[in-house]
């Protein structure tokens, strides 16, 4: 009984390993749309349970012939989670947000960033994610100064002193939203999405008027990258 189990805990050891190793390998991917294809590269080394979430979305074909829904050109540009009819796609569960981990280390939201859409809830990102057309400072995560009360704390134009920590840690619009890659060629073919005449559909605004489809997302060869 025990060595099946220290058997079957090196097994797991070696599959997490090397599910470790091929999303370090795999950070670059291949958006082809109906506008032209962007490419960008993927953080693993800030972000690898949001880029490993990603991958796996990629791995089971679930953006292919989804749109850029959400289309706001001093803004960004959102998709990966309806159909050109306006039907929202079933996900998985959310992944853990990661927006602090990948600040810390220079994951922030500017021009040609990827980054995970989500609702109010920190913890609700899925498959949805956009790409930032300028820089979006304010979308980034709010670092908290150590400290339990936080003793001094600046934010909105105002100043909260002795807060508890944990008050500060739920409040959702403190945690930001979470980068996890940028595009390395095609911004240009960012910039004409950006751009198209946009109006509401299925109880959204900022649709636009003629779907951007994503055609497929696929993990571009190392080789031929």
């Amino acid at each position: 009984m025990k060595t099946s189990t220290r058997i079957a805990g090196r097994i797991g050891t070696l599959l997490a390993g090397l599910l470790i190793a091929a999303v370090a390998q795999a950070q670059t991917v291949e958006i082809k749309t109906n506008m032209g294809t962007i490419t960008a590269e993927l953080y693993a080394d800030k972000a690898p349970k949001t880029v490993a979430n990603f991958l796996q979305y990629v791995k089971d074909k679930h953006y292919d012939g989804t749109i850029f829904h959400r289309v706001i050109s001093s803004f960004m540009i959102q998709g990966g989670g309806f159909t050109p009819d306006m039907k929202e796609k079933a996900t998985r569960p959310p992944v853990a947000h990661e927006g602090r981990e990948s600040l810390a280390k220079g994951g922030k939201n500017v021009v040609g960033t990827l980054a995970m859409a989500r609702t109010g809830d920190p913890q609700s990102a899925t498959a949805q994610f956009f790409i930032n057309v300028k820089d979006n400072g304010f979308l980034d995560p709010t670092l908290i100064p150590p400290g339990d009360p936080v003793p001094k704390f600046e934010y909105g134009g105002r100043t909260y002193e002795n807060v508890p920590r944990a008050q500060l840690l739920n409040a959702g619009q403190l945690w930001g939203y979470t980068v996890f890659g940028k595009v390395t060629k095609g911004m240009d073919v960012v910039e004409k999405i950006k751009e198209v005449p946009t109006g509401t559909a299925g109880g959204m605004s900022d649709v636009p008027n003629k779907p951007v489809v994503i055609e497929s997302i696929r993990v571009l060869d190392a080789k031929k990258g």
